[in-house]
């Protein structure tokens, strides 16, 4: 079962079941899609919006319609020639639920105590204390104020820091065998495999899943710049986090008027995480430690994993990471710490201690210091690197065909579930880095009339106005207030300072009533269409497998979730590829159809089958401004640095073609190697052999 040529993401809600997804089935095979990608499908917790809290792995959902909805899905699905690619939870499941209730009442003479990951040294499972003051919509929050104030009650593993999503062994067969059963029966194309670095033995459970499932299967394994999926693993790749930081990077332009030290600040986030949300995870650990004393050995697995260059390594696969991690630490007790994790790198104490870097590195960097960091929004992105801006065409270049080479069947993503704000978000602001000095005098002068009081979330909430405009009210104050606890800095979840929430929660009334705000967003609209356009169809044609994020076929200025959530309107979409099918070549404005157009046209296209990777030339004194490259008989033309293309035009420049005759399918037109031609539709061409 190979992969499929592209897929579509939904996220199904108790509002978006199963019978509406397979409602869409002929839209997306309209559009070009290969397969839908859901959201996980296994029973959740009620209400759930997102299907990580599972509650259930037995069982379809009842709230999405149950295994009677979901067989008609794929029927559906199926009559349409797409595929299903399912999204699902290995490492965790939320508590309360049967088995975790039968473990509470029998302790560990229950059949299911050795499904969860628990210490049973102290005979019980150890429970958290809801402070007496906490409101029931904040009540994980409290919970976790437990931890930062030193109670540490808890000897259970969790999914990063939530409370009540509990750890499962997967990595017992038993355990597998139960938790996989139900989702391997259902015959799907591929699976995504959720957060791998909780697994107490990543390869191991990819090795024994791909002994019962030989379809396509993707990890959201989120890499560092320059770093590989272990070679042991027997998958086609990740989700995509890797490709985005590449597609997106290769249209902003080089700049240090937004330069920092962001690595002080990440190193400082990740060690306030580990001191206080995650110090029961610290404790635990510290505990496996020999020969020292036990708050020495505290110190020194927080500073390790504080250290991490990357998330996690794989020991013995990673070793460099590691080495890199104990090098930096700088704690009496590292030796010893070191000593023993070499000594039995599958020991319990290696494995636990890589189980949790992740989950230091996750909350220290992407939910604290991306929110404190703020000097260029656009670059704090899952799987991101704020202090490596933008990237050069012949880095993209290597990159593309390095995935060519090694990946190929690896999924690519700029919009995800996750993501800190969608592709368009990123594609507008992308444009301040080509007038720094512009905006900067801008936000000067507005922080000078109505900033808020706390400098980093002064700064990242002008670019998210910016760079979401128009946006209401309530979508700007949700996210502020999310943004303002996630830093830490003046306010958290846990310990809220009531005259800054107030003063946060009063700024977009006053943000968005400002006439110079409207100006300069629409300043850099236009641009910022450019940007989206180009980074679309370079992700749905260059080497992967490329996923559409539901609803950002049309514009999509969405940040953190749940805004990034909301309903999509899939009349709207209809009406206008109707328009698209029938030849209508749509302008680029406000509604999104050129997008849609650019979608629809590169994802049909995308299904003919896309191999090899050729980059292509420019030649001219504007060869800075396009990126192309050639796959099997296809070539994909995007303008880049629009601002800078605006002020001093093609001047002649030429893209040499290939022999033969190319024609044009987004426009239909004869292709010319005049780039001031062949651009002055659109800023992107698709440019395919012979007729279409």
């Amino acid at each position: 079962m190979g992969a499929p040529s592209s897929t579509y993401r939904i996220q199904f809600t108790p509002s978006f079941t199963f019978a509406d997804a397979a409602g869409v089935a002929d839209y997306l095979a309209r559009l070009g899609v290969g397969a839908l990608y859901g959201s996980p499908m296994l029973d959740a917790r009620e209400g759930s919006t997102h299907g990580y809290d599972v509650v259930d792995p037995t069982r379809a959902r009842p709230e999405l319609g149950g295994d009677a909805g979901r067989a008609a899905l794929q029927d559906e699905l199926k009559s349409h020639g797409l595929g299903l690619v399912v999204d699902i939870v290995p490492n965790h499941m939320v508590v309360p639920n049967p088995w975790w209730e039968d473990v509470l009442e029998h302790g560990q003479a229950s059949r299911y105590a050795r499904y969860f990951d628990i210490d049973w040294s102290s005979g019980k499972v150890l429970l958290p204390v809801l402070a007496e003051d906490a409101e029931d919509e904040v009540h994980e929050h409290y919970l976790k104020a437990n931890w930062r104030r030193g109670n540490t009650e808890l000897n259970y593993r969790r999914f990063f820091d939530i409370t009540e999503l509990a750890a499962i062994r997967v990595e017992d067969p038993e355990v597998f065998e139960a938790t996989h059963r139900e989702v391997l029966s259902w015959g799907v194309t591929g699976l995504r495999i959720d957060h791998p670095d909780g697994l107490a033995d990543p390869g191991g459970y990819f090795r024994r899943l791909r002994e019962h499932f030989d379809g396509w299967l993707v990890v959201e394994k989120i890499l560092g710049p320059d770093e590989a999926l272990p070679q042991s693993w027997p998958v086609d790749g990740t989700t995509g986090y890797d490709a985005l930081r590449e597609v997106c990077g290769v249209f902003i332009a080089l700049t240090d008027s937004f330069s920092g030290d962001f690595h002080d600040v990440e190193h400082a986030s990740r060690q306030q995480v580990a001191d206080s949300i995650l110090v029961a995870e610290v404790r635990r650990i510290a505990r496996l430690v020999q020969g020292v004393e036990f708050e020495d050995a505290c110190q020194a697995v927080a500073e390790v994993m504080v250290n991490f260059p990357v998330y996690r390594s794989y020991l013995p696969e990673g070793r460099r990471y590691w080495d890199t991690a104990v090098r930096l630490s700088k704690s009496p007790a590292v030796r010893a710490l070191d000593e023993q994790v070499r000594a039995d790198p599958h020991g319990e104490l290696a494995t636990r201690i890589q189980q949790t870097s992740g989950m230091v590195v996750a909350k220290g960097t992407e939910d604290t210091a991306f929110y404190r960091y703020t000097n260029f929004v656009a670059l704090n992105e899952v799987g991101g690197s704020p202090d490596r801006f933008g990237m050069s065409v012949d880095e993209f270049h290597q990159r593309a065909a390095r995935r060519e080479s090694a990946e190929p069947a690896a999924m690519t993503a700029l919009s995800t579930h996750d993501t800190k704000r969608s592709e368009d978000v990123r594609a507008r602001l992308a444009v301040l880095a080509e007038v720094p000095d512009e905006y900067l005098a801008f936000e000067t002068a507005m922080t000078g009339r109505f900033g808020l009081s706390e400098p980093t979330l002064n700064r990242l909430a002008w670019q998210s106005v910016v760079g979401a405009w128009p946006l209401t009210e309530d979508r700007l104050g949700q996210y502020l207030e999310k943004a303002s606890r996630e830093a830490k800095i003046r306010t958290s979840w846990v310990d809220r300072d009531a005259e800054f929430d107030a003063e946060v929660a009063a700024w977009p009334a006053k943000a968005l009533n400002s006439p110079e705000v409207a100006a300069f967003a629409e300043r850099i609209k236009v641009p910022g269409w450019s940007n989206s356009l180009g980074q679309k169809l370079v992700q749905l044609t260059a080497p992967g497998v490329p996923d559409v994020y539901q609803g950002t076929e049309l514009w999509d200025f969405s940040l953190v979730d749940p805004d990034n959530r909301r309903p999509v309107d899939y009349e709207v979409r209809r009406q206008l590829l109707d328009r698209i099918e029938s030849g209508w070549l749509p302008e680029v404005d406000d509604s999104g159809a050129a997008k849609l157009l650019v979608v629809q046209k590169a994802l049909q296209v995308r299904k003919r089958g896309l191999r090899g990777y050729r980059p292509l030339q420019a030649e001219g004194a504007a060869v800075e401004h396009v990126l192309a490259f050639e796959r099997s008989g296809v070539i994909t033309v995007a303008t880049r640095l629009p601002v800078g293309l605006e002020r001093k035009g093609w001047q002649g420049t030429v893209l040499p073609l290939p022999a033969g005759r190319w024609t044009d399918a987004l426009t239909g037109r004869p292709a010319t190697e005049d780039l001031a031609s062949l651009l002055d539709t659109y800023p992107v061409a698709l440019l395919v052999r012979g007729d279409l």
